[in-house]
């Protein structure tokens, strides 16, 4: 009796040790748990108090209960939400890179026009990034090519000259697409089109390049033909070449800039990509909350007759490094010199740019580089702007705009996308982390680079980035995002 006493003291001695350690040994299951934030998720609709344990670089845990790890984080009266997905950022250096963080911005890939080295360029970027990085192949930089010429490796817009402006010969054309089979074996996302920044192209050479997509099944990403509403060559023709090439191909088309490219008759173009979807066609777009505009003075978007498209005067230029606003007799110099110099095109209307940031079918994304506050602000600027202050967005529609829907987008050229753009258990841990109720663009026309405040935390690939507000030094968390 007094062994069989014995033995059920000691085994429930086990018993309650083993229920009592098991708590201690979840603590350490999690390599950072972000504890009591405001956890949003655009795909489910999760909008709740909830902590997030985060393992190998990935969401392991979202749950009421309390989680414990090697590290927490207090998240209290913060948005835990998907980190942002950037489909159009030029500048990929570090100090690109820093202020897109700073932004929310855990993705920024190069897909309107492309890199024109894809090799090149993702093992530069190796181990030296800090968010993730990715390219389509450059159209441009393939076109250049066959007609002799390159463009160098820390440029993607070619001068205009024969090689933007001639139609290419039909061994020109097969050359192009044995360039660009390369560069998407290389990993390339899909093809970058700049087709105004080529405007020799004939309507069947842009037919053949969304076909070479269409093999691969990947997406064309297109900086259309041409703006404004003159005829021929207005914007709603631009739009119709690009849907009938997408019709005619098969290819995912994705129209970059929808808002700087269409105009005031940006709404129109929007319709048409609205009976496109409605008939079956798989298209896409985004824009940029801005007025102005960005390019090359050099490119072939200035050739003659751009301010009849337009409808506006040189003035309307204005160099982004130095601030100089454009007479003819400079913009002539600039635009005949060797020296690809950024400049800023003031071109739309707020209450247009505020319809179309608006519009159900339109993804955010910044057409990012140094010289314009969009590379610095754009994510920061929807949150504050759109949603506190004018209440015409929704959080949740904002975050769906800057995460699930390019997430959605991305995932036409590689499968990796699915476990981005969403706050979900096994999801990468690519997360944000703000306050609602400062978070603020800075930057401005005269200081285009200044950070974005709010962003308390960002993890990417569930390494803490952003870290109460200061960037981490010396961490290289990004990785590549590479094609099918």
């Amino acid at each position: 009796m007094q062994r069989n006493v014995r033995f059920c003291l000691v085994l429930g001695f086990l018993v309650g040790l083993v229920a009592f350690r098991t708590p201690v040994l979840q603590a350490q299951e999690f390599d950072v748990v972000l504890e009591g934030g405001r956890a949003m998720d655009p795909e489910t609709g999760l909008d709740a108090v909830r902590n997030v344990g985060i393992r190998d670089g990935k969401i392991a845990k979202i749950a009421a209960a309390p989680l414990s790890g090697k590290r927490a984080i207090s998240a209290k009266d913060l948005v835990v939400a998907p980190g942002f997905i950037d489909l159009h950022q030029h500048g990929q250096d570090l100090a690109n890179q820093r202020v897109k963080a700073m932004d929310g911005v855990t993705t920024a890939l190069e897909m309107e026009i492309g890199k024109p080295d894809v090799a090149v360029f993702l093992k530069a970027q190796e181990g030296h990034s800090i968010i993730h990085y990715g390219t389509t192949a450059s159209f441009l930089a393939a076109r250049v090519l066959a007609f002799g010429s390159k463009i160098p490796d820390d440029q993607i817009l070619p001068a205009s000259g024969p090689a933007t402006n001639l139609a290419a010969s039909p061994q020109q054309i097969e050359q192009m697409k044995d360039r660009l089979r390369h560069e998407l074996a290389a990993g390339a996302l899909g093809v970058g089109m700049g087709i105004q920044y080529a405007p020799g192209s004939t309507r069947l050479e842009v037919i053949d390049m969304f076909r070479l997509a269409a093999e691969r099944h990947l997406p064309v990403y297109t900086h259309m033909r041409s703006f404004g509403q003159q005829e021929p060559g207005s914007a709603i023709e631009a739009v119709s070449e690009v849907i009938g090439a997408a019709a005619i191909s098969g290819a995912p088309l994705h129209i970059v800039h929808i808002n700087s490219t269409c105009l005031s008759q940006s709404l129109e173009c929007l319709a048409m990509v609205a009976g496109a979807r409605a008939r079956g066609l798989d298209v896409t777009t985004e824009a940029y909350p801005y007025v102005a505009g960005m390019t090359v003075i050099t490119s072939a978007l200035f050739n003659p007759g751009w301010r009849e498209r337009l409808g506006i005067d040189f003035s309307a230029l204005q160099m982004s490094d130095t601030g100089e606003r454009l007479t003819k007799e400079r913009f002539e110099e600039l635009h005949a010199g060797k020296d690809p110099r950024w400049v800023l095109m003031f071109v739309n209307k707020p209450e247009m740019v505020d319809a179309v940031i608006t519009n159900p079918l339109v993804m955010i994304a910044s057409d990012g580089d140094k010289g314009h506050p969009r590379n610095a602000g754009t994510f920061s600027r929807i949150l504050a702007h759109y949603v506190r202050e004018e209440g015409t967005l929704t959080l949740m529609d904002a975050l769906r705009k800057m995460s699930l829907m390019p997430a959605e987008m991305l995932e036409r050229s590689t499968p990796a996308a699915r476990q981005k753009g969403r706050l979900q258990e096994g999801a990468d841990a690519d997360i944000v982390v703000f306050d609602p109720r400062t978070i603020s663009d800075r930057s401005t026309y005269q200081h285009a680079m200044e950070p974005s405040t709010g962003v308390q935390y960002l993890l990417v690939g569930g390494t803490v980035l952003i870290d109460q507000g200061k960037m981490r030094e010396s961490v290289f968390p990004g990785q590549a995002i590479l094609g099918k």
